[in-house]
């Protein structure tokens, strides 16, 4: 499982991969063939063109053989270290570190940073940088007129690589750190789906409560009924009419068990059922945490006049969820929740007396993005990756919010502010 996990993670995508080395081979060959047949600059081409045909061949081979989508993170190194060397080998036979296209040599290792191991960057980067040296002192000469020979200094020569290689670690760093960034992206978006996706099963229950109550009611009633009869045939066996009297008190009960799930489905949340503003919403996902927890909360609404319905929601409900949750957590005793209307916006204000937000993650500016960790000095069993913020900023930025971190000025708890403009709320 952790193989394919990091297959997942780490792997180049096969057509994208085999366009690229096709545009590679066919430029290759077209300008082999102006230096020699356009312009006469005469140069030892047949190993260039022979290097160039296996290329071709293992370019087929990927194409029409491998099947895979993606190609894994050991197979992608194994071709890119191949297109690595036969771009040397071709800068051998047409003037090493002088040929004007030298910077080519390093498009395999950045091109693979960002979707690669880090392990393998590391290869790649260590077998371009390599082949950069070598070609610097041993390369045939450039394809040149007979009548002119290119020479500089010596300095301006080794001036090259050593441009070239502080490219390829500049470039090849942002790749690796663009790609990670993707990867947690990715992993985090998963969970965002894998969420709703319980979410909305948990909210097809409901349906399905009703539908299963209204199957069952026909045989309930044919067991009731039998039951009747049974009563009267034994009304004199004391011993057996005890028996038959509780089989009928609890199909009653049954009865009436089904009756309340065909009428209300969803009797636990049965406020999403309903258009309500924000402060009922948040009023509800109060309720539910004040039957859990000893924490004091506080919704102040006194500002809040501009109540505007807003439809079901689960991504919403889930977002204010997550925020009111975890002020709940790392609060000490109180949890204020203010919603108040500022000009033309609704404003929801999130605030605990913990501890507030970590230092390292407010200065950094890193709050809200997924697997970030926390040097400070914090409860670990209170420290997270910070994949729940992100989901909730997330899911609430879907429906046109905007969410702010800070540590309160009043006190030393966090404070998350959520912001609607009225006119995005009646959108929902």
């Amino acid at each position: 499982m952790r193989s394919v996990k990091y297959s997942e993670l780490y792997s180049l995508n096969r057509s994208t991969y085999v366009n690229l080395r096709w545009i590679a081979f066919i430029g290759q060959i077209i300008s082999i063939f102006i230096v020699e047949f356009i312009l006469n600059f005469k140069f030892n081409y047949l190993p260039c063109l022979g290097i160039i045909f296996f290329g071709v061949l293992t370019n087929i081979y990927l194409q029409f053989k491998t099947k895979e989508n993606q190609i894994n993170n050991s197979s992608s190194l194994f071709y890119l270290v191949y297109d690595i060397f036969q771009l040397g080998i071709l800068f051998f036979f047409t003037g090493g570190i002088t040929n004007p296209f030298i910077f080519l040599l390093i498009i395999p290792a950045v091109f693979s940073s960002q979707y690669l191991s880090i392990q393998s960057s590391v290869i790649l980067v260590f077998i371009t940088v390599s082949i950069l040296v070598i070609l610097t002192f041993f390369y045939y000469e450039l394809p040149h007129p007979e009548e002119l020979h290119f020479h500089v200094p010596n300095y301006y020569l080794f001036a090259i690589p050593l441009s070239i290689l502080i490219g390829l670690l500049f470039l090849v760093y942002f790749a690796v750190q663009f790609g990670e960034q993707n990867r947690k992206r990715k992993k985090a978006f998963d969970k965002i789906q894998e969420i709703m996706a319980k979410e909305n099963e948990l909210l097809s229950l409901g349906g399905q409560a009703a539908a299963a109550a209204h199957s069952l009611g026909t045989p309930l009633s044919t067991i009731l009924l039998t039951v009747k009869e049974l009563q009267k045939d034994f009304k004199n066996d004391k011993k057996l009419k005890k028996d038959l009297d509780l089989l009928v008190s609890q199909s009653n009960r049954c009865k009436e068990i089904l009756k309340k799930l065909s009428l209300n489905p969803k009797i636990d949340d049965e406020f999403l059922n309903t258009n309500l503003n924000l402060s009922d919403y948040v009023s509800e996902i109060v309720r539910t945490y004040e039957e859990i927890s000893k924490k004091e909360f506080i919704v102040n609404t006194d500002n809040f006049t501009n109540k505007i319905n807003i439809g079901k929601s689960s991504e919403i409900i889930y977002g204010l969820r997550n925020f009111i949750g975890n002020a709940n957590k790392f609060s000490k005793k109180k949890v204020e929740i203010c919603i108040e209307n500022i000009k033309n916006n609704t404003v929801i204000k999130i605030i605990d007396d913990g501890n507030g937000f970590p230092k390292s993650l407010i200065n950094s500016e890193k709050l809200g993005e997924p697997y970030i960790r926390t040097f400070d000095n914090i409860d670990s069993s209170k420290q997270g990756l910070g994949l729940g913020t992100f989901i909730g900023k997330t899911l609430l930025e879907k429906n046109y919010a905007i969410v702010k971190f800070a540590n309160s000025n009043i006190g030393d708890g966090a404070e998350v502010i959520i912001e609607w403009e009225n006119k995005d709320l009646k959108k929902i």
